[in-house]
């Protein structure tokens, strides 16, 4: 024990407040080596741990725990705590690892921890320097699972991005599958605006509804029943990340990890005032999840915001693959601005979500994008020389630019969503990837030919889908491209009805024929659908009940119709007037509920009243508005124009219900059976991991109580 107190001593190299220069003698006013009696070792121990912070230069690269050099270069990390002591990195987690968060010198209790479970001291895994920790409020800590610590450094970029992993080889498989067995097709559907006409009647505008629904996941569904995907997370890491933002994304990103099949492929994509890709596209094999898991946690948050160099070099990788799975997409999560690329004054003037000049129209970076996902980039290219990959773009907090990130999404086919609370990053990429590992059909046209003479179509509304009417009317094609399983999408025809031919004793005309074409994602084959036709009668005098709008036709009337308003109160809302805004969503919300629809007591108008019932109180006021409003809006926006789910505001706080509808007003009518069940998952393993943490004893009570 003597011994082991003059090494201490001598280590620490205790001196009075008023020290000498660091050039002076280290041992000029050291106590004596002597062992001293245990009522001054405890008033001397006292005096050391208050003190440490003003030891010498050799007392800082000493480890007061296993009294080791902490000399620079010696190939072991060095954790700094906020009460300015240090120590090796593996010393401290051991201590960490079992629940001690006090600093074993002056007993403070810390709020920034070393986040790892356990520490390798080998020097191969530890010549990353100072190693960064994240600050966590203290309800955080009861809550978040530790990550696993990585092992290695990402390897340096290959000029060309050709190294994939190779994709499985094809098997037979001698055992069918209920899909194969009994294989599902799409199915079609199509309700009139009212069931008859008057004969000697015409109309200019006649809505007819037309839909198709997904075939579904089998419950005991396989990875071989749904597409492949090929993956790539575009994840910001600049310095607004650190801490429990960075955390929270991490254990994200491992869940989408543990979701992947051994045939998706998934590369890891990072930057900050630059880009890096931190893993190659590998093969979601159980090497490849632990090495891809390794990866995400050796990623740091440091330096600005480089969204476009981030996703050039995302791109990248899917352009330059040498083989290519049936899906490949794009998850690109910021947090801020970029501040590289765009009108880098006005965001230096938008410290938070603020309005700018572009606020409506995106980012004026769009045309730096390439053209893979920014189809309007194409000049002088072929319409269908190069794929255009979906990005799904993540707005996380209050300070992202959501223009930009709307805009991004919006002109390469995918969703934007809004994660208000930084805890629901992990419930939002459940519901992106709950999708696309569910995609059951691709290339999906839609088709509707008018079925009678004087039939022709007017105008087909399909939101961010592109449409065509040819032969001067008599046909319309709506492309979709890919679906979910079980994923809904409707859209309304309008037509023109001429009066029927009462001479020829007509009672009924046919309105139009609907197929729709599609490839099986198994099979791979071109499957053909042809629905049934739709009729309207033509009684001379329709009776009451006729002439009735049809509530499916209603409903989707709705819908768009509170798209629309939400459009023009946003317009209004980024010009300054929140008055007019607010007018035309309360007007809007009227003329819902009076509907026919509405008065039935329909699932859908109940939710478009809730959805125009917080927009209208995000733009109560100015700050309101730009703090969460504007990109609440978008992000609606988004989900309606492309009839897909996406996260708004604190959304998946609450699973949907039957009828798809929450009390929380973030959810949304258009989330699957399979987006809901990863949504479920991911909260489960929230839930799981709190009540782990909750359980888990604390050890640091085990700890003597300091010295006094």
């Amino acid at each position: 024990m003597s011994g082991s107190w003059s090494k201490l001593q001598k280590a620490l190299s205790f001196r009075q407040p008023k020290s000498p220069p660091e050039n002076a003698s280290s041992d000029a006013k050291s106590p004596p080596s002597t062992r001293p009696s245990s009522a001054a070792s405890a008033s001397t121990f006292s005096r050391l741990s208050r003190s440490f912070s003003s030891t010498s230069r050799s007392s800082k690269r000493t480890c007061a725990i296993c009294l080791g050099s902490m000399k620079a270069g010696n190939g072991q990390a060095i954790f700094t705590a906020e009460c300015a002591h240090s120590f090796h990195f593996s010393c401290i987690a051991n201590s960490v690892k079992h629940g001690n968060y006090l600093c074993p010198i002056c007993r403070c209790k810390w709020k920034e921890i070393p986040l790892m479970s356990s520490f390798s001291t080998d020097v191969n895994t530890n010549n990353a320097g100072r190693t960064r920790v994240s600050p966590l409020e203290d309800n955080y800590l009861d809550n978040i699972p530790r990550v696993p610590p990585p092992v290695s450094l990402p390897l340096p970029e290959p000029l060309h991005f050709s190294d994939d992993e190779p994709l499985p080889s094809i098997t037979v498989d001698q055992t069918p599958s209920p899909s194969s067995v009994h294989p599902e097709t799409a199915v079609l559907k199509a309700f009139p605006e009212y069931s008859a006409v008057a004969a000697s009647g015409s109309m200019s505008r006649f809505a007819v509804l037309v839909g198709v629904k997904a075939p579904p996941l089998a419950d005991d569904v396989r990875h071989q029943e749904r597409a492949p995907i090929d993956l790539v997370t575009v994840l910001d890491i600049s310095g607004s990340m650190a801490g429990s933002k960075l955390t929270l994304l991490k254990q994200a990103v491992c869940f989408v990890i543990d979701n992947l099949g051994p045939s998706d492929r998934l590369s890891i994509v990072t930057f900050s005032s630059g880009a890096q890709r931190n893993f190659p596209l590998r093969r979601m094999t159980e090497q490849g999840r632990r090495e891809a898991a390794q990866a995400v946690n050796a990623i740091l948050a440091n330096g600005g915001t480089n969204i476009v160099e981030g996703l050039k070099k995302g791109v990248r990788v899917l352009e330059e693959r040498r083989e290519r799975n049936p899906v490949a997409s794009i998850v690109l999560l910021s947090d801020g601005r970029d501040t590289f690329n765009g009108d880098i004054a006005n965001q230096r003037r938008s410290p938070r979500n603020r309005r700018s000049s572009n606020a409506t129209s995106g980012p004026n970076f769009l045309n730096l994008l390439p053209s893979s996902i920014c189809p309007r980039n194409r000049e002088g290219l072929a319409a269908g020389q190069q794929p255009t990959f979906h990005v799904h773009t993540f707005g996380f907090g209050l300070d992202h630019d959501s223009s930009a990130m709307h805009a991004i999404s919006d002109a390469s086919g995918g969703t934007f969503s809004f994660i208000e609370t930084v805890g629901t990053v992990q419930d939002a990429f459940a519901m992106c990837i709950g999708g696309l590992l569910s995609v059951v059909v691709q290339e999906l046209k839609l088709t509707v030919r008018s079925a009678s003479r004087g039939v022709e179509i007017g105008s087909i509304p399909s939101g961010r889908y592109a449409s065509e009417i040819s032969e001067q009317g008599k046909q319309g094609v709506i492309n979709i491209g890919n679906l979910y399983a079980d994923e809904e999408k409707e859209f309304l025809v309008y037509l023109s009805v001429p009066s029927a031919e009462i001479a020829q004793g007509a009672t009924k005309t046919s309105l139009l024929q609907i197929t729709c074409s599609y490839k099986n994602t198994i099979s791979e084959e071109m499957v053909s659908v042809e629905g049934e036709t739709v009729e309207i009668r033509r009684p001379p005098v329709p009776p009451p009940t006729d002439v009735v709008i049809s509530r499916e036709v209603d409903r989707q009337i709705n819908r768009l119709a509170v798209a629309e308003t939400i459009a023009e109160a946003q317009r209004l809302a980024e010009m300054g007037n929140l008055e007019a805004a607010q007018a035309a969503l309360t007007n809007r919300r009227a003329t819902l509920l009076s509907s026919v629809s509405a008065q039935a007591g329909d699932a859908l108008c109940s939710w478009l009243e809730t959805e125009l019932t917080e927009v209208r109180e995000r733009m109560v006021s100015r700050e309101r508005y730009e703090q969460t409003g504007r990109a609440y809006v978008l992000s609606g926006l988004s989900s309606h124009s492309w009839q897909r789910a996406t996260t708004r505001g604190d959304t998946t706080s609450q699973i949907l219900q039957q009828g798809g509808s929450s009390s929380n007003s973030g959810a949304t009518m258009y989330e699957t059976p399979s987006m809901v069940s990863m949504i479920s998952k991911s909260q489960n393993l929230s839930l799981v991991n709190r009540a782990e943490q909750v359980s888990r004893p604390n050890k640091s009570s085990n700890l003597p109580p300091p010295p006094s």
